[in-house]
């Protein structure tokens, strides 16, 4: 509608100009103006309008508003020079231009006043200030933010008004602004009337000048920022809680964050409890809880020291009954609000009969509760309460809540996920891992394995094994990846270098065996449509007592360390080869004499690997801890307890927050077997002197007080040998070794060819030879060596 003039007509000329230039509306103060009926006008180019020679400036294609003077043309011929409005009709059936033209304005008397009756009710604050910046005026918004009566304080300064630094601070640019002629927009925090704490403004100071452009006075507008300061709070509250909420994946310090990010910024005083998690790990449903719940604290924080509030520890459980916060609102599943205080909130009523007198000390007036919600299952309560902050909580303040206390049921209930996982993955590693190692007359060892402390739990593993001939293998591996997945795959790969380590492979077959397995596990699990991309290291060793040499073979494992009697610690130098699950590439072994009581120290990359310092630096650290404290000058050091060692090493190398990847630890002492548990004999190539060879094994056997084996060795060294001298070829060897338990025969020819037991027939003279070694004896087997094989059979020298 178009303005109405105070005679009740229509104050504005309009005229409707199509997109062809022509004239299709034509209200009656446009006659007025012009003299033309809106019949006349109707259907004429509206150029015809124009004084000779004149040019409309629309209609044309673009643009939404035109305005400007344009010459027109009256009835009467006279021209008429007059500013022009128009409007592009770009929603209205015919589009074209919609041209206006204000008829009259009122009086500059009446003009005045609706000015000084706009300004005075304006709900934006201002104050008149004259040249000497005295108080000269002000509308009813200011009144109402300074408190004070017009009357009162007409004639003050800025500075005797507020009677504060900022009040003072805005005297000073409101005197810039008087020397320069230029407006200041500044921002600071005042406490408007009668109001407790201050807040943010914004004033605009602005000069007034005279006709002669003399700086009179400063016009002073302030806008309150209150609204847009609370905004913004919120919106840093809630970037906060994503940064500080989550950092780990530990239930109680995500609780704890979140209470710290609510306290003081939304609440004085927040308590995070939760529902012990059920067996199977799904979280329950709001419908699926019933009053009393008992929930376990998790955490609190408050402005009062020593939070006064709290009656349960973290830690502790609590029973909540249905009129408590907690119940009501993990039965209801949504978020409750109290403006009194609230009941007895633990039972029994004793303690909550304490909890409500603290409240009333406190001056607990609003309390709200809000459900800990994360996939649809509900984790526990947070419950902030107010007692210090006047104010009650507000429906903003409820959206703020929820949205901080989402964020944080998510970031506790993938912490509960992880907990459980890390658990189960914890557990079967840990099923997987020898309990004990066992003890052998080789060596004596000691071992550790920590998984790590904020990741999930990796595929690293060690083993002791022991092998033929009094030999013993040491085995150290990682697979890569963590979690479930990883612990099934060390299981398997244990199992499988215990199965390769049984047929006496040498370490460098046994890894190309291993590295075949990883293959093809790797391709099997990316046909099953899990991740297809597995790998593993792996340190294998074998070490003999008898030769006190060690064989070693490593697949992209770190290289151990060795420390020999009277000797530094120093790692031993093995050629790498590749990580496990590469395929096709070859391994090598390397052998090294082993002195008797050398350590030998085996351990996963976990040990070595920190943001800390780089690996080189991490051995030297190493070997330095597996030294231990030095010897006194010109005295032999004294062997040291390798479980004290352990301990040591990992105490030198871990940060006090734990490891970032898992850490497996072996450390092994050798022992040499003395030449007097030593027997060798040649053995020529004559069947008949087989007798002979059983009457010297029996007269050594009585020899070494071993009497009570003797005819059963007797019986197994004549099946061997006799096998030996038929089967094999020569050179052929016998071996007996012994310790306190076990009672080693050996027979070795450089035939390759294995040995193997077979069924005889009830007529069949012979074929019952192993048969009979098998029944005999704890247990057999055979192994290949460089020049041959070796046929061993052991017997228990130990009471049943």
């Amino acid at each position: 509608m178009s303005p109405v003039h105070p005679s009740g007509e229509a104050a504005t000329a309009r005229a409707v100009v199509d997109d062809h230039g022509l004239l299709v509306e034509w209200n009656e103060p446009a006659r007025r103006l012009l003299g033309y009926a809106p019949g006349e006008a109707e259907g004429r180019p509206a150029t015809e309008l124009l004084v000779p020679g004149g040019r409309m400036p629309f209609p044309g294609p673009g643009g939404a508003r035109w305005s400007g003077t344009v010459e027109l043309r009256r009835r009467d011929g006279h021209p008429l020079s007059l500013w022009l409005l128009a409007h592009r009709r770009r929603h209205e059936p015919g589009g074209g231009w919609l041209v206006l033209a204000p008829l009259g304005a009122a009086p500059p008397a009446e003009h005045d006043r609706l000015m000084r009756m706009a300004t005075a009710r304006s709900p934006c604050a201002i104050a008149v200030w004259d040249e000497d910046l005295r108080l000269r005026d002000v509308n009813d918004a200011m009144g109402e933010v300074i408190g004070l009566p017009l009357e009162r304080i007409r004639g003050l300064r800025m500075s005797e008004i507020g009677g504060k630094p900022e009040a003072d601070a805005l005297e000073r640019r409101a005197r810039e602004v008087l020397d320069t002629g230029q407006a200041r927009d500044v921002r600071t925090r005042l406490r408007a009337g009668v109001e407790e704490y201050a807040h943010g403004w914004l004033v605009r100071l602005t000069p007034l000048t005279d006709g002669d452009g003399r700086v009179c006075g400063v016009s002073v507008t302030a806008h309150d920022l209150a609204e847009q300061d609370l905004a913004q709070e919120r919106l840093q509250l809630v970037n906060e809680a994503s940064v500080r909420i989550g950092t780990t994946l530990d239930v109680k310090r995500t609780a704890q964050e979140l209470a710290d990010v609510c306290v003081p910024a939304l609440a004085d005083f927040v308590s995070v409890d939760l529902l012990d998690p059920p067996a199977d790990g799904a979280a329950p449903r709001p419908d699926t809880l019933t009053a009393p719940l008992t929930l376990r604290r998790a955490a609190h924080r408050s402005v009062t020291p020593g939070c006064p509030q709290a009656l349960v520890e973290p830690g502790q459980s609590g029973l909540y009954p249905a009129h408590s916060p907690q119940a009501a609102c993990l039965v209801s599943g949504r978020t409750t609000v109290r403006t009194d205080v609230p009941g007895p909130l633990t039972e029994p009523p004793g303690r909550g009969r304490a909890r409500a007198a603290r409240a009333d000390g406190l001056g607990v007036h609003s309390t709200m509760a809000v459900p800990i919600m994360a996939r649809g299952g509900t984790l526990g309560v947070a419950v902030l309460t107010r007692y210090r902050r006047p104010e009650p909580f507000t429906p903003d303040d409820v959206l703020l809540a929820e949205e901080i206390t989402a964020r944080a049921a998510v970031c506790i209930d993938n912490a509960r996920r992880f907990s459980r996982e890390r658990r189960t993955a914890l557990a079967l590693q840990r099923s997987l891992l020898p309990r004990t190692l066992p003890r052998t007359a080789a060596l004596e060892a000691a071992s550790r394995y920590l998984p790590a402390a904020r990741a999930g739990v990796g595929g690293d593993w060690f083993d002791v094994i022991p092998l033929s001939g009094m030999r013993v293998a040491m085995v150290v591996g990682d697979v890569v990846g963590q979690g479930v997945p990883a612990s099934a795959t060390m299981g398997r790969l244990r199992t499988a270098v215990r199965t390769l380590a049984d047929i006496d492979l040498a370490p460098d077959e046994l890894l190309t065996h291993l590295d075949d397995l990883v293959v093809r596990l790797s391709r099997d699990a990316g046909q099953e449509g899990t991740t297809g991309e597995m790998g593993a290291t792996c340190l294998y060793a074998v070490y003999d007592p008898v030769s006190r040499r060690c064989t070693l073979a490593r697949a992209g494992h770190p290289a151990p360390v060795m420390m020999a009697p009277g000797e530094p610690p120093r790692e031993i130098k093995l050629p790498s080869g590749p990580p496990l699950g590469l395929g096709g590439l070859p391994f090598e072994s390397a052998e090294i004499d082993l002195p008797e009581g050398t350590v030998l120290g085996l351990y996963t990359d976990g040990l070595i690997d920190s943001p800390e310092r780089d690996a080189d630096s991490s051995r030297r650290l190493l070997c330095s801890a597996l030294a231990g404290a030095p010897a006194a000058p010109g005295s032999e050091p004294a062997p040291f307890s390798l479980d004290d060692a352990c301990a040591r090493i990992l105490h030198t190398l871990l940060p006090r927050g734990g490891a970032a990847d898992d850490v497996a630890l072996l450390l092994a002492r050798t022992h040499g077997l003395p030449a007097s548990q030593i027997v060798t004999w040649e053995i020529p190539a004559a069947p008949a002197l087989v007798a002979e060879i059983r009457r010297q094994v029996v007269e050594q056997l009585e020899v070494r007080g071993l009497s009570e084996t003797a005819f059963t060795a007797e019986l197994v060294v004549s099946e061997l040998v006799t096998n030996a001298i038929r089967y094999g070829d020569h050179p052929i060897r016998l071996r007996l070794v012994h310790d306190s338990a076990t009672l080693i025969l050996e027979v070795s020819d450089s035939s390759h060819t294995a040995p193997h037991l077979r069924r005889a027939r009830t007529y069949d003279e012979g074929g019952r030879g192993l048969l009979l070694v098998a029944q005999l004896t704890q247990r057999w087997g055979s192994r290949h060596t460089t020049d041959g094989k070796t046929i061993w059979a052991e017997l228990s020298l130990l009471e049943e």
